[in-house]
Order: structure tokens, then C-alpha cells, then sequence
């Protein structure tokens, strides 16, 4: 089934920087993240139009307007209208025909304005729409900026996650959410996690309360969102409990579809967590350039076992 999103003008001019030139209904319903270039509708030609994608209008589009008379205008943007537009964008600084906002305020189709060049401005607004129709979860756990790497820590309520938060704050790492993660799949294999606004740049310390880390350890300390690349479960020590002793034994958690590399960390007392987490998203990185040091230990193996 497919999503649609309702927005209201003035956040997405606000999220874009554009101008409200006409505010049609006062919300805009997108339902694809493609952009559409009408050029060809305002000929008359309709064969293969999607009418459901937002309409970006050019510096070729418009002078082609302006060439006509205002009767005409009005009665071929009627037409292109009629089609339920989710909203026109200007680009360029183009301001449109009067023929044109007249017929928007008629249609209720919301029309923006932009300075930015054409492409450019197309490329915004698909990574912003494409974004907001991206199916979204909300997880429990804290999500952190290790040398680049997208970390999520999850695990029980007291076990050590916001702490250990802290602790890489203070090494120098960067904080993304914590308690709560909103994670969205922005493409076919790629997650993206951030904080819900409420609790954004805030983490809670279990005898001290709530804590603004951006004021705390500057704004070098936070990220607004970032691609989660490694999972990382938390869980109380098990003496009878098997753990990768090795790091060979990678396996996959599946979240929106997407499959992420997982590590299961026991935890016990004066075990520094900070560091274990930071030596994972370093032996991380190796694995994705191609060395893995579980890997070299029994290549290594096997030549002595060979030479013997």
C-alpha cells in the first residue's frame, strides 16, 4: 500500500527555505518522492503524466508562460490543475504569471518560490519528500557517531546505555539520540536514525536527571541523525551463555526490512563499555575495507597446522 504524508505549507517552506507564493489549501499531500517537469503538459500534452509529484517549474517552462496571454495561461494551468497537483515550485527567482496564481487560488494547489537553480532545487526537494514518505520505527536505545561509524546501543532499561554514552561523549564521539531513536529506511538498504524533537541533544543520567549535551560539551558533542551501520545488544553476563570470542561469528537483526550487522556484548561489573564500544566500531571499519582479524587468526592457524 502506498504512504502519503500531509504536510502544512509553512513547514515545508520553512524546511526548504522557499516562499509561499499562493497557499492553496494550507497542505501539501505528497505520495512519490519523483519530481515532475511540466513543460510538455503546458502544450497539451498529457500521455504518461503523474500527476501525484510535485511540479517544479524552470527558467524554460516559465518564460514559455510568460509568452502567453493571460486567457491562455488560465485556461491551460485550469487544465494541469485539474489533475489534483500536490503544489508548484518556482525556481530561479521566476515569479509566475498572475494567470497562474489566480488559477491556484481557485484550485486550492499550493505554489512555492525559489532562488535556487532548477537542479538543485530538484534535488532538495526529492531528498526531503523521499525522507518524510520513508517508513519510520521508533527504538529503544541510544544511537551514537563512532569515528563515522552509525552505532546503536540496545539492551535493557539500567543497563549502562546512556552512561556509556556519556563516557564517549567525553572521548570525543558524538551523540545522535538517546532512550528513544527514530529510525527510517531513506533507501532499499540503508537505515537512517535520529531523535524524535522532543528529546533531541538530551540524554538522562540515571542520580542526576536530564542532561543538554550540546551545552554541556558543545555542539561538536551531537549529530542531528546519522546512518546506523552497527548494532550493538547490551545484555547482563551469562556464565552460561556462549559469546563470539573470536568476531567470525557476525550476525544480521533485521529492522524495516534491512539487514544490519549485530554484536552481542555481555556486560559485567568494571567492564569499561565505552572502550568495547569503541574498539567494535574500529574493528567495523576494518571489516568494511576487507581485513578482519578473526580471519587472519585462522589463516594464521592453518599455515602453522599445514607447516606441521
Amino acid at each position: 500500500m502506498q504512504k502519503t504524508v500531509c504536510l502544512r505549507v509553512e513547514e515545508i517552506a520553512k524546511s526548504l527555505d522557499l516562499r509561499v507564493l499562493e497557499p492553496g489549501n494550507g497542505c501539501v499531500t505528497f505520495a512519490t518522492g519523483e519530481i515532475g517537469r511540466p513543460g510538455l503538459q503546458f502544450t497539451g500534452f498529457y500521455e504518461h503524466f503523474v500527476p501525484e509529484r510535485v511540479q517544479l517549474i524552470g527558467n524554460a517552462e516559465m518564460q514559455y508562460l510568460k509568452m502567453l496571454d493571460y486567457d491562455d495561461v488560465y485556461a491551460r494551468m485550469e487544465r494541469f490543475m485539474g489533475y489534483r497537483i500536490p503544489c508548484i515550485v518556482c525556481s530561479r527567482s521566476n515569479e509566475p504569471p498572475k494567470a497562474l496564481l489566480d488559477c491556484a487560488k481557485k484550485m486550492a494547489v499550493p505554489v512555492f518560490g525559489s532562488d535556487m537553480r532548477t537542479d538543485d532545487l530538484g534535488h532538495m526537494i526529492l531528498s526531503y519528500v523521499v525522507r518524510e514518505l520513508a517508513p519510520t520505527i521508533l527504538v529503544h536505545g541510544v544511537l551514537l557517531d563512532v569515528f563515522g561509524v552509525g552505532v546503536l546501543l540496545r539492551g535493557p532499561s539500567g543497563i549502562g546505555k546512556s552512561e556509556t554514552a556519556v563516557e564517549m561523549i567525553k572521548m570525543g564521539h558524538r551523540l545522535v539520540a538517546d532512550d528513544v531513536v527514530e529510525i527510517s529506511r531513506v533507501a532499499p538498504n540503508r537505515l537512517s536514525g535520529r531523535a524524535p524533537e522532543l528529546t533531541r541533544h538530551m540524554v538522562e543520567v540515571r542520580g542526576i536527571g536530564i542532561v543538554d549535551v550540546r551545552y554541556l560539551f558543545g555542539v561538536g558533542a551531537v549529530n542531528a541523525e546519522k546512518t546506523i551501520d552497527l548494532c550493538i545488544d547490551l545484555e547482563l553476563w551469562n556464565e552460561n551463555t556462549r559469546y563470539d570470542r573470536t568476531g567470525t561469528e557476525m550476525r544480521h537483526d533485521r529492522i524495516l526490512d534491512v539487514d544490519v550487522p549485530t554484536t552481542r556484548i555481555p556486560v559485567s561489573p568494571g567492564r569499561n563499555l565505552s572502550v568495547v564500544v569503541e574498539i567494535a566500531a574500529r574493528s567495523f571499519r576494518l571489516r568494511r575495507i576487507g581485513y578482519d582479524a578473526g580471519e587472519e587468526l585462522s589463516r594464521r592457524a592453518a599455515e602453522v597446522l599445514n607447516k606441521k
